[in-house]
């Protein structure tokens, strides 16, 4: 019986399995904006924030980042990127799932940067702990999923 047993596990194909594991991903609202305007660029203290963030992953595997069709969240990862002279990828605002997809499909960690009405829902669909609805003052947290687990750090300019 025993032997049956490890020769059917031996069956099991390791790509399914592999394909099960997730990658750490970071999730970013954009940082520090104008109330109210339509497609602003970052305030002094949004471009500080930013800088920071690239400090922040110094040391931390990364191999994507992904933002929206905005400023404010091109913005939010150009320092970053540009310190490791990573492409940024447009994800459309509207389409999380679509963002949440390519990220779960990455082979090394990826930063997701969104906005305060979807950083909830991609934390939640990337199996994390879904933040609480961020208001406008709300900038500066990252969002770290990894194996299920949700951690959440704070950078400031």
């Amino acid at each position: 019986m025993r032997l049956t047993l490890i020769a059917l596990a031996a069956l099991l194909p390791l790509p399914a399995l592999a394909a099960q594991e997730q990658p750490t991903i970071h999730v970013v609202r954009h940082f520090d904006t104008p109330k109210g305007e339509k497609d602003p660029d970052l305030l002094p203290q949004g471009v500080g924030r930013a800088e920071a963030l690239a400090r922040w992953f110094r040391g931390k595997r990364l191999c994507a980042i992904l933002v929206t069709q905005y400023k404010r969240t091109r913005q939010t990862a150009a320092p970053t990127a540009a310190g490791r002279s990573i492409a940024i990828q447009s994800y459309d605002a509207a389409d999380t799932a679509g963002a949440v997809a390519r990220a779960k499909a990455s082979a090394c960690p990826v930063l997701i940067v969104g906005h305060s009405n979807t950083v909830p829902d991609i934390v939640e669909t990337l199996g994390g702990t879904r933040p609480a609805d961020l208001k406008h003052e709300d900038f500066g947290d990252v969002w770290t999923v990894a194996e299920g687990k949700t951690a959440q750090t704070t950078v400031a300019p």
